[in-house]
């Protein structure tokens, strides 16, 4: 169910670079996960678990009484994320390769969840219509997507604007969708569920409360660097990945303004029995 064109891979690096993001966007994830109600006890499903951090705030929300079962395609991730639970003592957490959509599990869950995962599909309500399968009566289906629509800086702050309209077009041609709040909302509906609830959180700050914000940017340009060569976007001069987290700081703080980061959407839904 992937999509052919993932843009970001899944290097070393890019593995790396997903733990240091869990910094800006884990306590957005699990708030969306206690608002949709993962509780003590639940048995969970964890779509596209990359390092695991998701299972593992899954984990937390379910104790030790509870089970995460976490799946990736990539067998580099997967063994980085059983590796990551043993030494965390997480004996409830254990991660799968393959595609949940596809696969046949032993007993069906009380929750589905997933982060990043539905913006690099090609049909997401064919793959959160087979997902629901594997879902009890009364269990609950929680994504976290991103969308791209809401970025800019006041006043502009070009080389922050210019890194934004680099990755929304590299991820553009590669047929992937990042403004995800119109299209997770139909994405659930015409999967056959009800309409989530949704909420939306974004970093908004200055150059040293939106630092980690800036310098998670640079780390993106760089692992999608290659692809933006390729296809036309910018070249490495025009990235200039070396400097590029330092003059995207000092930017915003020469300009003394502000940066609005991209958009968290969390969407979630009960299956009534």
């Amino acid at each position: 169910m992937t999509n052919p064109d993932y843009v970001l891979g899944h290097s070393a690096f890019e593995l790396e670079r997903l733990a240091r993001q869990e910094r800006l966007i884990g306590p957005t994830t699990r708030d969306y996960f206690h608002h949709a109600n993962i509780l003590p006890g639940m048995r969970v499903l964890d779509v596209g678990s990359g390092t695991g951090v998701v299972a593992f705030l899954a984990a937390e929300l379910v104790g030790p009484s509870g089970e995460v079962v976490g799946t990736d395609l990539a067998p580099t991730a997967v063994a980085t994320a059983n590796e990551a639970a043993a030494a965390r003592g997480l004996a409830q957490v254990v991660f799968r390769q393959g595609d949940p959509a596809d696969m046949e599990f032993e007993r069906p869950f009380d929750a589905i969840v997933g982060r990043y995962v539905l913006w690099c599909q090609a049909d997401p309500d064919a793959m959160l219509r087979k997902l629901a399968r594997h879902l009890r009566p009364g269990g609950v289906i929680v994504f976290h997507e991103m969308d791209w629509s809401f970025v800019r800086s006041v006043p502009a702050a070009p080389t922050y604007d210019r890194c934004c309209r680099w990755i929304s077009d590299t991820f553009d041609r590669a047929g992937t969708n990042i403004d995800m709040s119109a299209r997770l909302h139909r994405a659930f509906v015409d999967a056959g569920l009800p309409p989530p609830t949704m909420r939306m959180q974004a970093v908004i700050g200055d150059a040293v409360s939106a630092a980690e914000w800036l310098r998670a940017m640079a780390d993106l340009a760089l692992v999608m660097a290659p692809t933006m060569e390729k296809q036309g976007v910018a070249t490495a001069a025009e990235i200039g990945i070396d400097t590029l987290a330092d003059r995207l700081v000092q930017e915003v703080a020469i300009g003394g303004g502000i940066v609005v980061g991209r958009s968290e959407i969390g969407a979630w839904v009960r299956i009534q029995p």
